[in-house]
């Protein structure tokens, strides 16, 4: 098996979930004691909040693309952006390195389109919401989206930030992410999209009547296809 590179710490509860998810996919598939070829760079989330709230987004990305090339050189040969919103400065993480980095919006569409729907819900942080960079790439594999009201974008962001990156699992924000998500359905989404890695902490499959497609288990699938169709071994 290849090895993976993982970018992460923001937060590090969603990175967790990373780890967990790429080695129980691992052993699902290989069985027995087989585990995932992991390396992971887990930065400090605080200053890069910072950064995002300051528009200082070159600076973040600089920051990430050092990370990246640190993992390059620790042998990754895929590395994860483990954060949606931070896909923001893609561009500047992948320039960094040689080996391939996998685009989470992508695998997330490729996803979308495999089960046949094309307008999507998304909810995600006020970034990954308002700012292009992740809707126009879903829109470029053919996947609409819809996105919150203000009000509901506020709440996004508060319930993302304020608690699950610090690991509160509140069952009545739970019903509130519930809500925004049939509201996004009654305006026509075929589906929601759990566009920030930590929602997946809180949002299940089962708790809406249509499909919810979870970027960060996506992600992880995605890395172990290529992981395994790619290993020589």
């Amino acid at each position: 098996m290849k090895k993976i590179g993982v970018l992460g710490g923001m937060s590090w509860e969603s990175t967790l979930q990373y780890y967990r998810l790429l080695n129980e996919d691992t052993r699902g598939r290989l069985g027995g004691l087989h585990s995932a070829r992991v390396v992971i760079s887990s930065v400090d989330f605080a200053p890069i909040e910072k950064m995002q709230i300051a528009g200082e987004w070159h600076a973040a990305g600089e920051w990430l693309a050092a990370e990246a090339r640190a993992l390059e050189a620790a042998g990754a040969e895929l590395i994860l952006i483990a954060t949606n919103t931070m896909h923001k400065v893609y561009e500047q993480i992948a320039d960094a390195v040689t080996c391939e980095v996998l685009h989470i919006a992508d695998v997330t569409a490729q996803a979308v389109r495999e089960a046949g729907l094309e307008r999507m819900g998304l909810m995600a942080t006020r970034y990954t919401m308002e700012d292009a960079f992740y809707r126009d790439r879903l829109a470029a594999s053919g996947v609409d989206s819809l996105i919150p009201d203000l009000d509901d974008r506020g709440e996004l962001q508060r319930i993302i930030y304020d608690e699950l990156c610090l690991g509160v699992i509140s069952p009545s924000s739970h019903d509130t992410l519930i809500g925004i998500a049939r509201r996004l359905i009654d305006r026509g989404a075929q589906g929601i999209v759990l566009g920030c890695t930590e929602l997946e902490l809180s949002v299940r499959d089962d708790d809406l009547l249509v499909s919810v497609f979870a970027t960060t288990s996506l992600h992880c699938r995605a890395a172990l296809d290529w992981a395994l169709a790619h290993d020589s071994h």
